[in-house]
């Protein structure tokens, strides 16, 4: 019996030493609910209750400390990030004039002139003979229109229409019926070679003639470096300079249906019973900005990227003729810069204009 009460001593103390962390953890809680029931553990349960509630108070914390040092790393990886894309991604600025004030054009060579007056407002390498790709069109329209040959004629799209030089494509399939007039537009708009190649071979001699009648008509508008091996400028033997295709284009637009064909932003042409609408190489001809009055791109890789224009600038016509233009948009991004450097010399001919007149 003197074990047996030692023995439940002993376990009495041994409860009381594992209940008291407990106790002292749970009676807040108790105090803050006297009404609540509590139930009677054993001090067996109650010393594995304290083990537990000891675990789970220390679980949360490891979570919340990683949950936040993981997305302070990922803050400030993310600022790094941005902060090394941002000069690749952010657009830099190319200025648009130099010292001089004149624009930084990015063609090879170009040249734009008065065509009023005739006066050489900006050029460079002017006189390099380069492949004119198709900017032979006008030359193909003018000596089409030359000729009065009926536009209400139906030509047809042959087999010898279709580029076997170069392979381009084509939206006018082997076999189109067309209008002549049709194949002027589309030649001029859209840049067609086979309309083009239609045109030139349905002259009277067919092809040779026409490339023939083609260098007659540049010697006859005094161009010396101008030379047609083709109707379409897929021939790299298509050459010209700067100089002569400002009168070139300045002869083109005396052509009321050169003016309208080359500038009409689109147009639906009926293709073997399906309306397929085709569209103007040229951007520009679409904008509000642009008063245009003849247009044409050109484009193999022996010229680079082209454009000519006739555009009315400061209330005047100018000739815009921008060759060899390296990349997609330079052509376009060149004629802009044109536009903006006329405009900017127009603003400040007004502002001295204005400081020497005395007010009145």
């Amino acid at each position: 019996m003197k074990i047996r009460r030692s023995l439940m001593t002993l376990l009495g103390v041994f409860a009381l030493t594992h209940l008291a962390p407990f106790d002292a953890h749970a009676a807040p809680q108790r105090g803050a609910s006297k009404k609540a029931p509590v139930a009677k553990e054993s001090p067996a349960r109650a010393a594995k209750l304290a083990k537990a509630a000891k675990v789970v108070a220390v679980r949360p914390t490891k979570p919340i400390k990683f949950a936040r040092a993981d997305a302070r790393r990922a803050k400030s990886a993310h600022l790094a990030h941005a902060a090394s894309a941002a000069p690749r991604n952010a657009p830099v600025a190319a200025p648009d004039m130099d010292n001089e004030g004149n624009p930084l054009l990015h063609s090879a060579a170009f040249m734009i002139a008065d065509q009023a007056t005739g006066s050489v407002l900006l050029e460079k390498n002017s006189d390099a003979v380069l492949p004119i790709a198709s900017i032979t069109k006008l030359m193909t329209a003018m000596v089409v229109l030359d000729a009065r040959l009926s536009l209400s004629e139906v030509l047809v799209v042959a087999n010898e229409d279709v580029d076997t030089l170069r392979n381009s494509s084509s939206h006018v399939p082997v076999g189109t019926e067309l209008a002549r007039e049709d194949m002027l537009r589309l030649a001029l708009m859209s840049s067609e070679n086979r309309a083009a190649s239609a045109l030139g071979r349905n002259y009277p001699g067919g092809l040779p003639a026409f490339v023939a009648a083609m260098n007659r008509k540049a010697v006859s508008l005094g161009l010396r470096d101008t030379r047609f091996a083709d109707s379409t400028g897929l021939n790299s033997a298509n050459v010209s300079s700067a100089r002569d295709l400002v009168r070139m284009v300045s002869a083109a637009s005396r052509y009321p249906l050169i003016r309208e064909f080359s500038t009409t932003a689109n147009y639906p042409v009926s293709l073997n019973g399906r309306v397929r609408q085709f569209n103007n190489t040229n951007a520009l001809v679409s904008s509000p900005d642009w008063q245009i009055g003849v247009s044409k791109t050109g484009f193999i890789n022996e010229s680079g990227k082209c454009l000519v224009m006739q555009a009315w600038l400061l209330n005047k016509p100018m000739i815009i003729v921008l060759l060899d233009s390296f990349g997609r948009f330079t052509r376009v991004a060149d004629a802009q810069r044109v536009k903006r450097w006329l405009e900017s010399a127009a603003v400040q001919q007004k502002v001295a204009a204005a400081v020497r007149t005395p007010s009145t």
